[in-house]
């Protein structure tokens, strides 16, 4: 059963850093995900911010969080992490992990993809 929990989220001033957490029960080394940090803001739609695929590391980023957010994983502690730098306003959302089995490909950004949801955790940002 995967079931990801996310963590690390808070509020912080436009300019700050955060970094987010997932934790997985994901066997890494015997299955590969593509896992995925999605974010929504009150009245908008989910939108996917990042992802990264298991095996091979790649990396996939919305152009919004270019040059700002890294994505990564520790494989061997089966979680996710978001670290985010330069932090704006319109960084506010609901943070939520995601995962499906499989590559990312080029549709990772699409929410419908993924069967596997955290509870989501909250980041404000302040101007």
């Amino acid at each position: 059963q995967v079931q990801p929990v996310e963590s690390g989220g808070g509020s912080v001033q436009a300019g700050g850093s955060l970094r987010l957490s997932c934790a997985t029960s994901i066997d890494s080394y015997s299955t590969y995900y593509c896992m995925a940090w999605f974010r929504q803001a009150p009245g908008k739609d989910r939108e996917g911010v990042a992802s990264i695929y298991t095996r091979s590391g790649d990396t996939y980023y919305a152009d919004s969080v270019k040059g700002r957010f890294t994505v990564s994983r520790d494989n061997a502690k089966n979680t996710l992490y978001l670290q985010m730098n330069s932090l704006k306003p319109d960084d506010t959302a609901m943070y939520y992990c995601a995962a499906v089995s499989g590559t990312c490909r080029s549709t990772w950004y699409s929410s419908r993809r993924y069967d596997y949801w955290g509870q989501g955790t909250q980041v404000t940002v302040s101007s």
